[in-house]
């Protein structure tokens, strides 16, 4: 695939990674409750469910996703009762978070626990598969070799594997957690909160 191909699929799904939304709020929640590998674990496993719908779509299957509404709407609401789940989750946190709190919270989310998270906000979010059918269908031509669509597929979770990893480092910073941690109690209503009306937001609509 030329170059002049592939920067725009970089760039659409660059975009579409840096949108803040409810992957953010989990990514940086599951780094401030456990660790930076907590963090960096949560990222990479919402890639895989970014590679998900990036694979239906550029074969053709999302199709089947969007205008079937039984299973668009059944995806939906899957996707706001989890959403729900984590908006409980984030307000039932300790408010206060000492050392020892602190490696209480580690020991509640495992590694594989936060992996699960993560992929489990992509996956049962359908407006991703909604926004590389709609984006995506531009790159993916009829007839397209499995080559390009591969290379389709691996931009679209290598970008947002990287993104979220580098948040979660960054936000595991020596010198910023500590006064991160310090407002634990007000960032976990404010994640539930904004996780909360987003899962409204989506039964409404």
């Amino acid at each position: 695939m030329p170059l002049t191909e592939w920067f725009p699929i970089f760039t659409v799904c660059l975009l579409g990674a840096i949108s803040p939304g409810p992957s953010l709020a989990v990514v940086l929640r599951n780094t401030m409750n456990g660790s930076r590998l907590h963090g960096v674990a949560t990222g990479v496993s919402h890639s895989m469910g970014i590679a998900f719908y990036a694979l239906i779509v550029t074969t053709g299957i999302s199709v089947l996703i969007t205008e079937t509404p039984l299973a668009f709407r059944f995806i939906t609401w899957g996707g706001a009762l989890y959403l729900a789940w984590l908006a409980i989750n984030a307000f039932k946190a300790s408010a206060d978070i000492t050392q020892g709190g602190e490696a209480n919270k580690t020991a509640e989310l495992t590694i594989a626990g936060a992996a699960r998270q993560g992929f489990l906000i992509s996956f049962l979010n359908p407006k991703i598969a909604v926004f590389f059918l709609a984006l995506f269908s531009q790159f993916v031509k009829p007839g397209a070799e499995w080559v390009q669509q591969e290379i389709i597929v691996l931009t679209a979770t290598a970008v947002d594997g990287i993104w979220y990893s580098l948040v979660a480092l960054a936000f595991s910073h020596p010198r910023l957690m500590p006064a991160i941690q310090k407002k634990a109690g007000f960032i976990n209503k404010l994640t539930g909160t904004v996780l909360l009306l987003i899962a409204i937001r989506i039964v409404l609509s």
